[in-house]
């Protein structure tokens, strides 16, 4: 395993999540009309999402099937020869590979595999990058499109969290797989660790892995954009009341990566994060993980009511109660 404290940089950036929804209709009207993504494109089974600033046709895949959860999670890489390497290191590993997929309307080939707890994770270098069209072009030519004020409107895809049954294997899968460094974690007073922060270049975070406490297997805990600033949060909440939308927590600050956030369930029951990172980048090149005990975080948030259970419980696919 390569030490997740070096990274190799061979990952650029977290690319796309594919959510999985059974109630299709209801959830692309909420990721438009409410949350505010712009829809680039749609296909028989899915549709196609970006935020403004994203740049490549899609940050979001949204498809229609029996259940809730997470499809994939994709990762744009930094040049071909770091896909050949990527892909040499996860050939040669232990974990399941299920290999080359000829890609969507979103990018071209990729390679698949899965973490120890079923999630699906693909490696991509050829993408579509996101053309405007003239009515949807920014005044500015370094925007990739224009900031259009629907709903919420995020700036941009920040993170993914995924729940595992063990923390610190998905921790070598990061280090073997993927390559990125750890910025935080938390360490349980029973060994375990509770949690585990992840970045491919110097952002904080893109990967986070959250101990699985509800009894599933490969689920999905919340997939985050990024706001401009905090406010833009407080303004969201608004918009989920007056839609209807059920607001799990927040706002509050997580005391971890310091992040002003607000968590709700978009209509198929999957959590949807937005965060405002601000500009707190790891530039650090000998960071040293920041370590959180259970008294660390017996303690809350850095600010805001405490955590709610069903944070800690609930995820995606639900899981059947017998």
């Amino acid at each position: 395993m390569q030490e997740p404290t070096n990274p190799n940089f061979d990952l650029a950036h977290l690319g796309h999540v594919e959510v999985f929804t059974d109630r299709f209709e209801e959830s692309l009207d909420f990721f438009t009309r409410v949350y505010g993504l712009k829809l680039s494109g749609q296909d028989e089974g899915s549709a196609y999402l970006r935020a403004w600033e994203d740049y490549e046709f899609h940050s979001l895949k949204l498809t229609k099937a029996d259940r809730t959860g997470v499809g994939h999670i994709a990762y744009r890489v930094s040049s071909p020869e770091a896909l050949e390497r990527r892909v040499a290191a996860i050939e040669a590993s232990d974990y399941k590979v299920l290999g080359w997929v000829e890609g969507d309307l979103g990018h071209g080939r990729a390679f698949r595999f899965e973490d120890p707890f079923g999630h699906v994770f693909e490696l991509y270098w050829e993408t579509v990058k996101y053309k405007a069209p003239p009515e949807d072009a920014s005044a500015l030519k370094n925007l990739s499109s224009r900031y259009h004020g629907q709903g919420i409107s995020p700036r941009r895809i920040d993170h993914v969290n995924l729940l595992g049954e063990d923390v610190t294997a998905f921790r070598d899968f990061v280090g073997t797989c993927l390559g990125h460094r750890v910025t935080e974690y938390i360490q349980l007073d029973n060994g375990r660790m509770g949690g585990c922060w992840f970045t491919c270049n110097n952002k904080s975070y893109d990967l986070v892995c959250s101990e699985e406490r509800g009894g599933g297997e490969g689920r999905l805990h919340h997939v985050t954009y990024a706001t401009d600033t905090r406010e833009d949060i407080l303004r969201a909440a608004d918009i989920y009341l007056e839609n209807g939308v059920h607001i799990e927590t927040g706002p509050h600050k997580h005391a971890i990566q310091g992040s002003f956030f607000l968590y709700a369930w978009e209509p198929a029951g999957n959590r949807i994060e937005l965060a405002n990172a601000g500009a707190r980048l790891v530039m650090q090149p000998d960071w040293e993980p920041v370590v959180w005990t259970e008294a660390d975080r017996a303690k809350g948030q850095a600010w805001g009511l405490k955590t709610i259970a069903t944070f800690h419980t609930h995820g995606t696919p639900p899981v059947e109660k017998g």
